[in-house]
């Protein structure tokens, strides 16, 4: 499946690589396409997820597939993803299956996502600007290996690589946090508002991260 990426990359085994910075009212900023522009980011994992929440903020004008988060691992390459495609159609995958959502169609403006999905029923939710989509449901009874690549910017065709600037993202990303539990519909339209519920795997107010190629650190255009 094509996919264009904002490239977020964490590596969990080289945590003393990263300083830890605040990013509140900031994002990673990639002006352009490319194959070498990416950030990469350090999580706090210690067993595999049985659960999960990723929230994050994207602002793009692009027409073609991308990529919003994708977490690797080296057994598979679409651990979990959130992409784009060309028709408007997002793509939630868990372990290399796929759930499909559609939502209303607008103007180029900043988006926030959260999706969430938890092992015990395989219940899959995205939340687009704090309204929820249909929910889906995909590998039930599965867990989530914690040796991660999580990108944003590039597309994994590779563990921690395989890049191809036609699947690069050119926009903003801010706001990334992600948990190791499904938040409630309450703290989800909480976190849209600004609120983040101490987010546990990775933080964006607490952000270990490095950057590669062409990314630059910027205010946020969003409130």
């Amino acid at each position: 499946m094509e996919k264009l990426s904002l490239c977020l990359l964490l590596i969990i085994s080289l945590p003393s690589a990263f300083s830890q910075t605040d990013m509140h009212t900031k994002v990673f900023v990639f002006p352009k396409e490319s194959d070498n522009s990416f950030v990469t980011l350090t999580a706090q994992l210690t067993k595999p997820l049985k659960a999960l929440t990723v929230c994050l903020h994207v602002y793009t004008d692009l027409t073609r597939n991308y990529n919003l988060f994708s977490y690797a691992t080296s057994q598979q390459y679409n651990e979990i993803l959130l992409f784009k495609g060309k028709t408007s159609v997002y793509s939630v995958s868990v372990g290399g299956a796929d759930v499909f959502f559609k939502p209303p169609e607008s103007f180029p403006a900043p988006m926030h996502f959260c999706v969430t999905w938890e092992s015990t029923s395989g219940i899959t939710e995205l939340w687009v600007d704090s309204e929820p989509m249909v929910r889906r449901s995909m590998k039930r009874g599965y867990s989530l290996g914690t040796e991660a690549s999580i990108v944003l910017g590039q597309e994994q065709d590779a563990f921690a690589g395989g890049f191809d600037k036609k699947q690069s993202l050119v926009g903003d990303i801010g706001d990334v946090n992600m948990w190791d539990y499904v938040l409630s519909p309450e703290e989800i339209r909480t976190v849209y508002a600004g609120g983040t519920f101490s987010p546990n795997v990775l933080d964006w107010q607490a952000l270990k991260y490095k950057t590669h190629g062409e990314v630059f650190v910027k205010r946020q255009l969003w409130p």
